[in-house]
């Protein structure tokens, strides 16, 4: 029926030389939206899932080298090293990453998403344990997964310690638990900490918070409650959100600033897009685990769902979020609008959002971020690695790399989730605005 309108207003238009009220319904006639506007389904976004995964397959090879032949080597030795792919095998990007592909495979029913992943970490797995069993302190050290034996920060462990507790299974319990152990001893136990236990930086200042540092650490001390079933992880857990958030929170905006500084009485306002990407996905994990019986659950998903606000009103139109959320002259921004689609989309889909108020704005989301997926399975438009900084500038101004491992793990869960969604609920276009059915 609306193609016939269409057809006739296109004939009156050729007829008479214009559109006007008197001979077309102008408010059937389509925008003209930057991109595909209501049109995905699940296979479009299967297909969008399978370049990154091709790409990612192709690019990231489990194998080690001779540092100084760069010949290929049957097993580990002291003068090992990765074979030079595109991304690393055990940064915390690739944690997300991993915990990525399981998500994938799950919605997708393609075994190939948690092979990728499975594979991955299993590997690293095999080789930490041969360096600590067969190397001195040093050698360890110097080792490819020094890192893994040797964390420094919650980067090193919060990511892929969660990502190996989602993939643990019967058959690799023995493989993955010693490792998954050694992360959480180190974040629960050895990583730096205010007085009143908040982890902390000394850098770029001594006691230093970092928003990224909640999902660095909340959801694998969470999905260790999950595993262990004890009480102290989940406690442990709502503590450091509840805490971050007194320091960091900004209630008025109802997003978080990036960074809190001890010694400042007045804390530079900063409102980082993939940090609060990392906060909120953060409390998305915590909230997929943390017990209905625990007492600050309520606390939790209240902070979740102001922030779910704060951030709907900071989306632009044409579906993606800027560098900086409120600072609508930044640049749009990849990762962080990946990130936001997932938690939002994951809050849809366990019944924490309406889906007929939600659908819609995730669905643009992802429609946005399908533009930044080249042909060849790269993802374009992520800001690099940023720390904290206390000018505007240095936001405005960080460059944007498809080499940027941040995206591709978050893209990932975000069309994940939003196949989910559309396999669950229906929607359709009505006076070409995207409205969600109900059933």
């Amino acid at each position: 029926m609306i193609k016939r309108i269409l057809a006739l207003c296109l004939g009156t238009w050729q007829v008479f030389g214009q559109v006007t009220d008197g001979n077309t319904p102008l408010h059937l006639i389509p925008p003209a939206y930057p991109h595909a506007y209501g049109k995905a389904t699940p296979a479009s976004i299967k297909e969008d899932l399978d370049k990154i995964y091709t790409y990612l397959n192709a690019v990231t090879p489990m194998e080690l080298v001779d540092k100084n032949t760069g010949r290929s080597l049957k097993s580990p030795t002291t003068n090992a090293m990765f074979k030079k792919g595109d991304y690393r095998l055990f940064s915390y990007e690739w944690g997300v990453t991993y915990s990525a592909m399981l998500t994938a495979a799950e919605v997708s029913g393609d075994s190939r998403y948690k092979e990728y992943a499975l594979q991955r970490m299993q590997y690293l797995s095999q080789l930490a344990a041969y360096y600590k069993s067969n190397s001195s302190l040093e050698e360890q050290k110097s080792s490819p997964v020094a890192s893994i034996l040797h964390p420094h920060a919650l980067d090193d462990a919060g990511a892929l310690g969660m990502a190996m507790i989602k993939g643990l299974n019967t058959q690799n319990k023995g493989q993955l638990t010693p490792v998954i152990e050694h992360f959480l001893d180190f974040i629960m136990n050895k990583e730096y900490r205010l007085p009143d236990g908040t982890f902390a930086r000394n850098r770029p200042l001594k006691n230093t918070v970092w928003l990224d540092d909640m999902f660095m650490s909340v959801p694998a001390i969470a999905y260790m409650g999950k595993l262990t079933g004890e009480k102290k992880y989940f406690d442990e857990a709502t503590k450091q959100v509840k805490q971050f958030s007194q320091r960091m929170f900004d209630t008025q905006k109802n997003i978080f600033i990036h960074g809190w500084l001890e010694e400042s009485a007045v804390q530079p306002k900063f409102h980082w897009g993939r940090a609060n990407g990392w906060a909120i996905m953060a409390i998305t994990e915590l909230l997929t685990v943390l017990p209905k019986e625990h007492p600050d659950r309520s606390v939790i998903m209240d902070l979740y769902l102001k922030h779910v606000q704060g951030l709907a009103a900071l989306q632009s139109g044409s579906g993606f979020w800027h560098q900086l959320l409120d600072k609508s002259d930044t640049y749009l921004e990849t990762s962080a609008t990946a990130i936001f689609t997932y938690s939002i989309c994951k809050g849809i889909n366990e019944g924490w959002l309406d889906y007929e108020a939600f659908g819609p704005m995730v669905l643009l989301a992802w429609e946005a971020l399908s533009t930044q997926i080249t042909p060849d399975g790269k993802v374009t438009g992520t800001c690099v690695g940023t720390g904290m900084g206390f000018d505007p500038a240095f936001y405005y101004y960080r460059p944007v790399n498809p080499y940027a491992a941040h995206s591709y793990g978050p893209m990932l869960l975000a069309g994940s989730e939003v196949m989910k969604l559309l396999k669950n609920r229906s929607y359709g276009i009505n006076e070409t605005a995207v409205q969600f059915l109900q059933r």
